[in-house]
């Protein structure tokens, strides 16, 4: 290897997208799997860029990212070792723009997408990228080629789920793309293929390609970016109090650890800018936050140690301030099982108040858990969940009433109506809602006061199964399109204390009840004590209990029209 040629370079997607690479995801490769939200961040970052300057011909180069290839010298064949999920997703955007532009754009479009055969070059008509052998048949036939694409829509139980994360995310971004104009689309292609770079590694033996592909992603001690701000910004103070500040810094960094810390500095941006980080974090904490704050002494005391502080209490659930400490860290205990951290800046900004007592974080806390939860519910993409919290952010630097029914911590009666629709459906079919749905839910039952953070694993149970047998009680109990409906429902589903099992999950309904709901290492959930108190359970007994449900989440975050905010 000693001899291995490594290559990198800059370069656009148009650049790439020619007979100079041919694109293969080896069979080694994780099936793809970016999500709707993953897809949909890049869909949003690469229209925000495209729209940032008045001409395209002034327009600032986008970075995407870096790929890693097995590719050797003037050959186009390049194995990719890493970049799997960005090259196909931009493959899936090119291929929906295609049928939303002009012909002539639609053509170039094409030619992005397919590679036509040249006898001469003696090269072949060939996708320019090909997935997986497992996967590449269907990509080709219902993405990159326009007939097949014209049918996404009708393709219903898509498996497995790397063919259904295609699906979605091409029925994703065609429907984001129908929201803009003609102009604005042939735009995006424009700036896409001449302005968004790509920085590409690559090299002809496939060893030193993921040892470069492990270094790229090792996550050492190597210098972060709190380092260099730490020297810039100790640098600017007087020699004579550099030392009292750096170890104000160290303190502050030994306190929450080097990777919390390194994170804290991502949620100051934050609370500053209010807006999603569209650079590298150094050049926007500059922008951002040290412009504001350019004397280094003032932003350690006013910004660093209070931040650093309110970071502390807010992830940790160890606000110790006041009477009502305990409410505190349990919300905050629940904000911080939700699958993103985009609420921690405005927790943190309100924390930091040194006028702000118990009574008041409290009120704060039962509105930002409830905000959170209804963004959870609705499923709201990360760019506009963090354009939510920078509306949120910036009443709060204008002192604005947050309570007040235009607040943008408070839930619109349409917010409202649609969380309730969302938890009235199949939710358990929505892995990331299902279990904080359920544990709240089941807390809201106990009175608040229940507390799941030392409980044993906990699984999510049907009481009437997914697959019950042929000559099941269950089939006779409800007809076919009844347990359809009911199946995947709120009323339908309970917590366990221990992993599922699946064919117990199967068993009839009083022998459940006694071999296997009863049958836990830990206290039942109330869930689940309902329904051992439960004598049968049917279509009516499953409806009562989806109405009694959906009242206690609806009471628990005021969804009914017209809820007043927090008292």
């Amino acid at each position: 290897m000693a001899g291995t040629k490594i290559q990198a370079a800059e370069h656009t997607v148009g650049d790439i997208f020619t007979d100079d690479y041919h694109f293969t995801i080896p069979r080694y490769q994780r099936p793809y799997a970016w999500t709707t939200e993953q897809a949909g961040e890049m869909f949003d970052d690469l229209l925000a860029a495209s729209r940032a300057k008045d001409s395209l011909t002034e327009a600032d180069p986008y970075f995407l990212g870096s790929i890693v290839l097995v590719k050797a010298e003037k050959e186009a064949l390049a194995e990719v070792v890493d970049g799997q999920q960005r090259l196909t997703t931009l493959t899936v955007l090119l291929s929906v723009l295609r049928d939303c532009v002009s012909p002539p754009y639609a053509a170039s479009l094409e030619s992005r997408i397919f590679q036509k055969g040249d006898p001469i070059k003696q090269t072949a008509d060939q996708p320019r990228l090909s997935l997986r052998d497992q996967d590449q048949g269907f990509f080709e036939k219902y993405v990159q080629e326009r007939e097949g694409n014209a049918l996404l829509a009708s393709l219903v139980n898509v498996r497995p789920d790397s063919r259904a994360r295609l699906v979605e995310n091409a029925l994703h971004l065609k429907a984001r793309l129908g929201e803009l104009e003609m102009v604005e689309r042939e735009r995006l292609v424009s700036f896409i293929d001449r302005h968004t770079y790509l920085v590409v590694v690559s090299t002809a033996d496939f060893e030193s390609a993921y040892r470069i592909f492990s270094v790229l992603n090792e996550r050492g001690l190597d210098l972060t970016h709190t380092d260099i701000l730490k020297a810039e910004i100790i640098g600017s103070i007087p020699e004579a109090d550099q030392d009292a500040y750096t170890t104000k810094w160290a303190h502050e960094e030994d306190d929450l650890g080097r990777s919390d810390f390194g994170d804290l500095f991502s949620h100051i941006r934050m609370v500053y800018a209010k807006t999603k980080a569209r650079e590298s974090i150094l050049k926007e904490f500059r922008a951002s936050v040290l412009q504001r704050v350019p004397d280094g002494k003032k932003f350690i005391d006013d910004v660093l140690v209070p931040y650093s502080d309110a970071f502390e209490a807010v992830t940790r659930a160890s606000y110790a301030g006041g009477p009502d400490a305990e409410a505190i860290n349990r919300l905050l205990g629940w904000l911080k099982q939700l699958d993103n951290t985009d609420w921690i800046p405005p927790a943190i900004s309100y924390f930091s108040r040194p006028t702000a007592d118990s009574a008041e974080l409290l009120r704060f806390l039962v509105d930002l858990e409830r905000l959170a939860a209804s963004i959870l519910v609705r499923r709201v993409d990360i760019t506009r969940r963090i354009e939510r919290y920078g509306r949120v952010l910036d009443w709060m630097e204008k002192g604005r009433d947050l309570y007040a029914d235009e607040s943008p911590l408070q839930l619109s009666d349409e917010e409202r109506a649609a969380t309730a629709e969302k938890l009235n459906a199949e939710i358990y079919t929505v892995t990331r809602i299902r279990q904080y749905v359920l544990l709240r839910l089941d807390s809201a039952l106990s009175d608040g006061g229940k507390s799941y953070e030392h409980s044993p694993l906990i699984s999510v149970e049907h009481v009437l199964p997914q697959s019950p047998a042929a000559d099941s009680a269950w089939t006779t109990e409800f007809t076919p399109q009844e347990r359809s409906y009911w199946v995947h429902r709120l009323a339908n589903l309970v917590l366990l204390s221990r992993r599922k099992n699946s064919q117990a999950g199967n068993l009839e309904f009083e022998v459940k009840k006694t071999k296997y709901f009863e049958k836990t290492s830990w206290p039942p959930f109330v869930l689940t004590a309902q329904v051992l108190d439960s004598a049968v359970w049917t279509p009516a007994v499953l409806e009562e209990r989806q109405e009694t449900l959906l009242k206690v989440l609806g009471d628990l975050w005021r969804l009914e029209p017209g809820s007043p905010a927090a008292a």
